[in-house]
């Protein structure tokens, strides 16, 4: 769904639809499970820049809500998770900052986005959004053993052997340290 400034201008937008999975790209980082549901509204704000220099901005209220699949950060398997989140964003011309001097910008300034051309794809900013959701670190579950980092087995399925193998010598000194610790854990205590 595209938003053009044209359309804007006459009359704000309210929207509510369902994306089917795929119409959003987020790329490796997650798989869109079923539809995502958005709804919002969209209008034109004028920003007054001079007597005669007036930029259209965009601002994007609504909300999202869905399933997604992300892989484990240990393991690798699909983890299922579900993302709902409100979003009132402000985007402006590609353009409209271009000549612009050199300055310090305000914290609200650092939440304006920017639209190319003359609209706004509802999609990128679905995608921004729900990658923006995504949390910095799923797991498949709170104790899962991860992957060997030797032949690559998952370890919540099945062990592997590499444990075994041959150590790091440049460990020894804290193997050692670790037996001694715990003997000394593990001996009769004295009163």
């Amino acid at each position: 769904m595209e938003f053009k400034v044209s359309e804007l201008e006459r009359e704000p937008i309210d929207f509510d639809l369902h994306v089917a999975p795929g119409a959003v790209d987020l790329g490796e980082e997650a798989e869109q499970q079923g539809p995502l549901a958005a709804s919002g509204h969209a209008e034109v704000l004028h920003e007054h820049r001079g007597p005669r220099d007036i930029v259209a901005d965009i601002r994007l209220r609504g909300n999202f809500a869905g399933r997604f699949q992300v892989p484990c950060a240990r393991c690798v398997e699909p983890v299922e998770i579900p993302l709902a989140a409100d979003f009132d964003l402000i985007f402006r011309p590609a353009t409209a900052d271009v000549d612009a001097p050199e300055r310090s910008i305000t914290a609200q300034e650092t939440e304006i986005g920017y639209y190319l051309g003359d609209s706004l794809s509802l999609e990128d900013v679905l995608r921004e959004q729900v990658l923006l959701s995504l949390p910095v670190k799923t797991l498949c579950k709170p104790d899962c053993k991860g992957l060997c980092p030797r032949c690559g087995e998952n370890r919540n399925l099945q062990p592997c052997s590499c444990d075994v193998g041959p150590s790091d010598p440049r460990w020894a000194a804290l193997a050692d340290l670790r037996s001694r610790i715990e003997s000394t854990e593990n001996s009769p205590k004295r009163t």
